[in-house]
């Protein structure tokens, strides 16, 4: 089965410190775990001519990722984040990537090409932050291919990653992720982003029905130390306690149990086994520095 993932890599700098070439983002950090796990990946962004970029397409191809869809931008460069972190291992971020390539990567000539490779797909995947940096222009061509595969009835998850400087206003964002979530076959929310997107306190049962309301046909939402919540089917929804985790750095996790829920789909696991895979990866990440470890690859 083959995945096609549509978004932003960036360049990481972690206080911690380390040593070598760093990178992440959320759809990247769920590429690398599908990939990781023998998944076909295929990774649609756009990074830049120069040596750094070539350098981390070299990376994501030892990672197993299908790099054939990282299209090149002839003046523009990755998008650099850091990562700072506090006592309890909760980490906070800055951000460089208004100039980022991936912004501009529905304009380039070697996009009309990914999209028709694309509905070969049998997952297509892609979150908020992604719908957030490709502009109008980007968001109609990438919805239309969603609404293409939901109709042929492939995959289309979505995440609602929720970043408030990336939007013009609430209404915007909140507009734009109700039409991702009408798209949608899986939805994987986060209930403080959901919160923070529609500010109010939602309960993370309510979260799933508003989802499933929506018209997205399964969604497991996150909810950090209490687990997920996962409605799917008759509309039950049924919640997944975690284990304690002893946290370092909670970059990533989320990701993490996107990727691990997805992994679990795409071998025909039950909504438990789905919710149990997407726990394990995440509370593996949770417990290393960065949003992906290196030293695994």
């Amino acid at each position: 089965m083959t995945v096609f993932i549509f978004g932003e890599a960036m360049l990481e700098y972690h206080h911690h410190g380390g040593t070598g070439l760093r990178y992440g983002g959320d759809t990247l950090n769920t590429a690398i775990h599908m990939a990781r796990a023998g998944i076909d990946v295929a990774y649609v962004t756009a990074v830049g001519t120069d040596a750094i970029s070539d350098a981390l397409v070299r990376e994501w191809s030892k990672e197993g990722i299908d790099t054939r869809y990282v299209l090149r931008h002839p003046t523009r460069s990755p998008g650099i984040y850091a990562i700072h972190l506090d006592e309890k291992g909760e980490r906070s971020f800055l951000y460089w990537r208004d100039q980022s390539a991936a912004r501009d990567m529905f304009a380039l000539p070697g996009m009309a090409a990914v999209l028709n490779a694309a509905r070969s797909a049998d997952l297509l995947y892609y979150s908020l932050i992604t719908s957030a940096i490709i502009g109008e222009v980007g968001r109609e061509l990438l919805f239309n291919l969603a609404h293409t595969q939901k109709d042929a009835g492939q995959i289309v998850a979505y995440d609602s990653n929720f970043r408030p400087l990336l939007w013009r206003d609430l209404a915007m964002a909140r507009a734009v992720s109700a039409q991702s979530m009408r798209l949608a076959t899986i939805g994987l929310p986060t209930n403080v982003d959901e919160i923070h997107l529609y500010g109010q306190n939602e309960s993370d049962q309510a979260i799933a029905l508003r989802w499933r309301a929506a018209g997205c046909e399964e969604v497991a939402v996150k909810a950090g130390e209490m687990g997920c919540v996962l409605s799917i089917g008759d509309g039950a929804v049924l919640q997944y306690p975690t284990g304690k985790v002893d946290v370092v750095d909670s970059s990533g996790a989320g990701d993490a149990f996107n990727a691990g829920y997805l992994i679990a789909r795409m071998q025909g696991g039950s909504g438990t086994d789905c919710c149990a895979a997407g726990q394990a990866l995440a509370a593996k990440t949770l417990g290393h520095f960065g949003a992906i470890n290196l030293q695994q690859a």
